[in-house]
Order: structure tokens, then C-alpha cells, then sequence
């Protein structure tokens, strides 16, 4: 795991304590694309499950999701795919 993953995980896990998390660095595949040449931005995909999502909805679950990012969102995540469950949609 990269120190920006890393940051990523100790970010989510703080604010969300999810039952399930899970995070990919896509930037390999990104390499040459505009954002990662001049920001050096990051390209990742994140699954967590976290019963903070309960009665919310996606929109409102992503924005937990950049709120608990915070300025990571801003300055060294270029592009972030989220997919955000509750754990009983796990178990269903």
C-alpha cells in the first residue's frame, strides 16, 4: 500500500469505522492522463461498508465518503469511483 492509500484507509476508517473497507490505486492505469501530470493526483477505487450509511442515500453516502477525505480530495485524489454499502445490503 502507497502512503496516499495508506491516508486514505486511517481517513475512512476514522470518520466511517466501516465493517469493510477495500481500496484500489487505479493510477497506473491513468498515467498519462492530464490530472496525474500536473497535480500528480491519484486515480482509486474504494468499496466500503460502514452502518454509518444507514437511511442515506448515494448521493449522501459519497458525500461522507469526500467530507471524510477532506483537502485529500482536493489536492492529491484526482478521481475516486465509490461504491458505498450498508452491511445489510451485504447480506442481502
Amino acid at each position: 500500500m502507497t502512503q496516499r492509500t495508506e491516508k486514505i484507509k486511517q481517513l475512512l476508517t476514522q470518520a466511517l469505522e466501516p465493517i469493510t473497507l477495500e481500496i484500489v490505486d487505479d493510477s497506473a492505469a491513468h498515467a498519462g492522463h492530464a490530472g496525474v501530470r500536473e497535480r500528480g493526483g491519484g486515480h482509486y477505487s474504494v468499496f466500503i461498508v460502514s452502518s454509518k450509511f444507514k437511511d442515506t442515500n448515494t448521493v449522501k453516502r459519497h458525500q461522507l465518503v469526500y467530507k471524510a477525505l477532506g483537502s485529500m480530495m482536493q489536492a492529491e485524489i484526482h478521481a475516486l469511483s465509490i461504491q458505498a454499502l450498508t452491511p445489510d445490503q451485504v447480506e442481502n
